[in-house]
């Protein structure tokens, strides 16, 4: 008598489809746009004349605006600080001091913004205010001619549109994680009530039975 194999058993599981790339050429329409307009506004009341106050509150302000839609546009608004020296009107009293102090701070500010998250935007803020801040206390043992940084309307124009910039940078960050972790939440909610279930059933191998053996029997004669 042989031993027979037990049946195969299965098991079952499911495969989900991948989520589809979604491709989103009207946002990049959209920031395109923004950055541009940013630009175009700032690059107006530079050329346009106007005190100094004004324009070094739209220069940072727009500046940091203009970035948010994408990092060349906060660079060009950057350069654009200088434009004001090749235009029809006579450049603002001062700018000539305003240019080189606020637009190396400027750039500083931009490197350490796009070198992480929202998290770095306080050493952005230090890396653009100490500077003024020093020159403003300490520029006059160097130059008695300095007087602008020490102005206090320059101080507190030029930390005022920084700080409204980045304080709208911070909130436009905190809102793009939410948005985006709300989204891959309804994505996957979405991907399993609609996705198709592939069923996949593997074959688990079974050992075959010894033959059981009959015990053998005594042979003899009997007297």
């Amino acid at each position: 008598m042989t031993g027979t194999a037990s049946p195969a058993r299965s098991r079952r599981r499911t495969r989900r489809a991948p989520e589809p790339v979604q491709v989103r050429p009207l946002w990049t329409f959209l920031r395109l746009l923004g950055g541009w307009a940013t630009v175009a506004v700032l690059a107006y009341l530079m050329w346009t004349p106007g005190d100094w106050p004004t324009r070094l509150l739209a220069w940072v302000g727009l500046t940091i605006l203009a970035d948010e839609f994408g990092g060349w546009f906060g660079y060009i608004g950057a350069v654009l600080g200088g434009l004001p020296f090749f235009a029809d009107a006579a450049p603002p009293a001062q700018w000539a001091v305003i240019v080189p102090l606020v637009g190396g701070a400027l750039l500083a500010l931009l490197l350490v913004k796009h070198s992480g998250g929202a998290f770095v935007l306080p050493f952005a803020a230090a890396v653009f205010a100490l500077p003024l801040v020093a020159v403003g206390r300490y520029g006059r043992a160097v130059d008695p001619e300095l007087t602008l940084p020490a102005n206090a309307t320059f101080q507190r124009t030029a930390l005022t549109a920084m700080l409204a910039g980045l304080a709208f940078s911070f909130v436009r960050q905190l809102v793009g994680v939410a948005w985006r972790y709300g989204r891959r939440r309804r994505a996957r909610r979405a991907a399993v009530a609609s996705a198709p279930v592939v069923v996949v059933e593997e074959e688990v191998e079974t050992a075959e039975l010894p033959a059981p053996t009959s015990p053998a029997r005594p042979s003899g004669r009997h007297g």
